[in-house]
Order: structure tokens, then C-alpha cells, then sequence
């Protein structure tokens, strides 16, 4: 069983990647902004503000975004409920235990 998700799964690889920067670039700002807060400029509180705002949705973003990929992954992986599905050495036990029928008569 091969599953095809390489398109899908490549336009969500780099939405989790351009998310990851997003977040990057927020978490520098807050840390700017902070900065300049705690030398004594306060109007940069409102941009502080923002900024944690911004870093908060650009981080749950993220999570979801890494869930879905993860969920992506193992689809494509054939596990199912947290248990991965290993055809191979299932048609390896099946032909073992026919040959045991047929050997028996």
C-alpha cells in the first residue's frame, strides 16, 4: 500500500517552515520591544503588546500546523491508532504458515 501525499504534504511542509520564521521574527521584535521597555522607553509597551499577541498566534499556528504534518506522516506511514502496519513481515508470517499447512498434508 503506497499512499502519494508528496504534493499536499510539501505545500504543508513549507506553510509549517514559513510559520516557523513568522514566529522568529515576532519572538525579535518582543525581544526589541522589551528591551527598550525595560531601558525606560514606554511607548514601546503598545508595541510589546502587539508583539505578544502576534508571537501567541503565530505559535499556535505552529502547533497546528505541526500537528497536521505529523498526522500527514503517519498516514503515509500506514500507523494507525499509535501502531504502525508492517505488511511485510505479515506476508512473511502468512506464507511461513502456509507452508506449514502444506508440509502437513
Amino acid at each position: 500500500m503506497n499512499m502519494d501525499l508528496s504534493i499536499g504534504e510539501a505545500s504543508r511542509v513549507d506553510l509549517l517552515a514559513e510559520t516557523e520564521r513568522l514566529y522568529r521574527e515576532v519572538a525579535e521584535e518582543l525581544a526589541v520591544a522589551t528591551r527598550r521597555v525595560s531601558e525606560g522607553d514606554m511607548g514601546e509597551v503598545a508595541g510589546a503588546m502587539r508583539a505578544m499577541k502576534d508571537l501567541r498566534a503565530a505559535f499556535q499556528m505552529v502547533m497546528e500546523e505541526r500537528t497536521r504534518v505529523e498526522k500527514l506522516r503517519k498516514q503515509a506511514g500506514g500507523v494507525v491508532n499509535e501502531y504502525a502496519l508492517d505488511l511485510d513481515a505479515a506476508r512473511d508470517e502468512i506464507g511461513r504458515r502456509l507452508a506449514r499447512l502444506r508440509g502437513a498434508g
